[in-house]
């Protein structure tokens, strides 16, 4: 005898949750779409859930646009200096004077150095001195080409505006931050990009030959990971004459950090090889008859491009972190050129330091790229290991 019952045909499986026909249909969309994107899209999809990457990136941006608009955005040219006002405290705009009227357009004082010994300076009330935009001052080359006088802001000569102070020898600090950045942030970028390239090539020969051949090119590897740097750089300041230019130093320091960090990263793109080259697109590609050499670089090589970013994004710090310490204690960039490690200098001294706290503000720079650096590379590990995706 057949039941007629209006109860459910089929019955659900004990601790198994079935859903609903609209529901897993969606859901088995939105599978399939994952599926079907390409790495890099997820990639993206994953590290915009990361907030504190995203906000590590936003602030690299804006460190690398004033380091290229610097001599537009610099008030003053990197050699510009006025010595009735060293060591001057910040000169920020203000928009109520002496007072207490409001002014629309922000303003500041002049003033007059009124104690050299103790660095006190009064400020003179009798004029307000408007802050301009787009204002012409001392010549300089925008995008190191074009000749112009036009700067986005300033004020007039007879008053000075110092954001961040001035130094020893009354040159404005911002003004030399911006040029000093140029050095301090493009060093690291240079640095990993001759040592990517020489790492994937000597890591994936080593990786994919294997036996032999890795043994002899690791044990070198070894050797130059063994080697001082820091005598290195002892070598080239007491071998290069105190007159050479500030360019050829920088490619020196470049050339000296690529030499010395190769060599780690080299090692781990051995051991990603080590794991891909028995894959079957591998053995694909040798069955076929291609080169070993067209196969380490068009087949196994770009597998390991989510490990080039991550390496690269926290290794530019390192470069960053390196060549601000061999410039503050005199082995690296010199004056008159800038970086934010010989900025630093100034602050050396503690009488100077406890008079002008604001001598410290190029190691906030510094602080600042190194810590956006590894919170923009900590989002980008995450974005690229598909363990770690949500859906």
């Amino acid at each position: 005898m057949t039941s007629t019952g209006s109860g459910p045909s089929r019955r659900e499986a004990p601790g198994r949750r079935v859903l609903p026909r609209p529901m897993a249909a969606l859901a088995e969309q939105r599978q399939r779409a994952m599926v079907s994107r390409p790495p890099l899209a997820l990639a993206w999809r994953q590290l915009r859930k990361h907030r504190v990457a995203l906000i590590g990136g936003v602030i690299l941006i804006i460190l690398y646009t004033m380091s290229l608009f610097g001599d537009f955005i610099a008030p003053y040219s990197l050699d510009y200096t006025d010595r009735e006002r060293f060591f001057h405290p910040p000169t920020l705009p203000r928009v109520v004077d002496a007072e207490g009227r409001w002014h629309l357009r922000p303003f500041v004082y002049r003033t007059e150095l009124v104690d050299p010994g103790l660095r006190k300076y009064r400020i003179v009330t009798d004029r307000t001195y408007p802050l301009d935009v787009f204002v012409r001052g001392e010549p300089h080359r925008l995008f190191w080409i074009f000749p112009t006088t036009l700067h986005l802001f300033g004020v007039d000569p007879a008053a000075r505006l110092f954001l961040m102070g001035t130094d020893q020898f009354g040159r404005d600090l911002f003004t030399r931050i911006l040029y000093g950045s140029r050095i301090s942030l493009i060093i690291g970028v240079l640095a990993v990009g001759i040592t990517i390239p020489i790492g994937l090539l000597y890591g994936g020969i080593a990786g994919y030959y294997g036996g032999r051949v890795d043994n002899i090119m690791m044990r070198l590897v070894e050797v130059i990971i063994a080697f001082p740097g820091f005598y290195l750089f002892l070598t080239l300041s007491a071998v290069l004459p105190t007159d050479v230019g500030c360019a050829t130093r920088f490619y020196l320091i470049v050339i000296i950090l690529s030499f010395l960090g190769w060599t780690g990263f080299s090692r781990l793109i051995r051991g990603f090889v080590l794991s891909l080259k028995e894959r079957e697109f591998v053995l694909a590609a040798k069955a076929i008859g291609l080169d070993d050499l067209r196969i380490i670089i068009r087949h196994i090589l770009p597998n390991t491009s989510s490990l080039v970013i991550v390496v690269a994004t926290l290794s530019i710090p390192g470069a960053i972190l390196g060549e601000s310490g061999l410039s503050f204690i005199g082995f690296g960039i010199r004056e008159p050129c800038a970086s934010w490690g010989n900025l630093l200098t100034a602050g050396a001294n503690l009488p100077n330091l406890a008079q002008s706290p604001w001598l410290l503000l190029p190691g906030v720079f510094i602080i600042l790229a190194v810590v956006a650096y590894n919170f923009l590379g900590d989002g980008l590990r995450d974005a690229f290991d598909p363990r770690l995706r949500s859906s």
